[in-house]
């Protein structure tokens, strides 16, 4: 697939990373604690599997504090890897591969058997439970003895519900400011990428794909935890957390 060599791609990923941050504005807090248990449990030159990558957010912070590190990008969205493979092009350290994770197979299309470190922020919440606790056994088959899965995303505690609905509201209104200042949400940003001559291809395909967005679950903490354990991973507790998002870290 060409990715277009006059496409500003660095553009495309930083436009990305600020359309996210509107709805995340710690986005950055949580992958500076993210890579700090990769240092802290695996080391400084880790094999790490991205998990539904999108545009290779965690691939670009992991190589930039980590060098030595390789990454294999795992997604099904063209048009995120559309953008990824422009970001990446020539750089041997990535590998990016186009799957389903909710094919039992997909671990076949990978480059390695095992991986220091599976890491993924603000996406399995597209599944439902069921095909998230199938792929949470396949992460740890995938794992190595001592290696980590991190999980950044909602997570969202159901016995709390007034605590719950005061922090979707407090961000809602947040939000509904950035829009009057001119910040580019969401609808606009797919939008743009629509109308762009080497993205609009992949882009009407992934809507073909997914739809308008996610109609998975957010279950709680607790929830992920229990699983992952079931799945096989020893300790698993919080390392981060905001009022609507943890990062939970699983140790093989």
């Amino acid at each position: 697939m060409t990715t277009g060599v006059d496409t500003d791609w660095q553009g495309w990923q930083e436009s990305w990373d600020r359309q996210q941050e509107w709805y995340m504005p710690d986005r950055e807090e949580r992958f500076r604690i993210m890579l700090d248990m990769v240092e802290a449990l695996v080391g400084p030159e880790p094999r790490v599997l991205d998990l539904a990558c999108g545009t290779g957010t965690i691939t670009a912070r992991l190589l930039a504090r980590f060098p030595q590190a390789t990454s294999t990008g795992i997604d099904l969205d063209p048009a995120l890897l559309t953008i990824a493979r422009g970001t990446f092009e020539g750089d041997d350290r990535v590998t990016l591969v186009e799957a389903d994770l909710t094919d039992p197979h997909w671990p076949a299309r990978l480059p390695h058997e095992s991986y220091d470190a599976v890491l993924t922020a603000t996406a399995l919440h597209w599944l439902r439970r069921d095909p998230l606790a199938a792929l949470y056994g396949r992460i740890s088959e995938l794992v190595r003895h001592g290696g980590v899965f991190l999980n950044a995303d909602h997570m969202i505690d159901d016995s709390t519900p007034r605590i719950n609905a005061a922090e979707r509201a407090h961000r809602h209104a947040a939000m509904e400011r950035a829009r009057r200042d001119g910040a580019v949400d969401w609808a606009e940003w797919w939008r743009l990428a629509a109308e762009h001559p080497t993205l609009g291809e992949p882009t009407a395909r992934r809507f073909e794909i997914y739809g308008e967005h996610a109609e998975g679950d957010t279950p709680s903490a607790d929830w992920h935890a229990r699983v992952l354990r079931e799945a096989g991973f020893g300790e698993i507790r919080p390392v981060w957390s905001s009022p609507s998002d943890t990062l939970l870290l699983a140790l093989k």
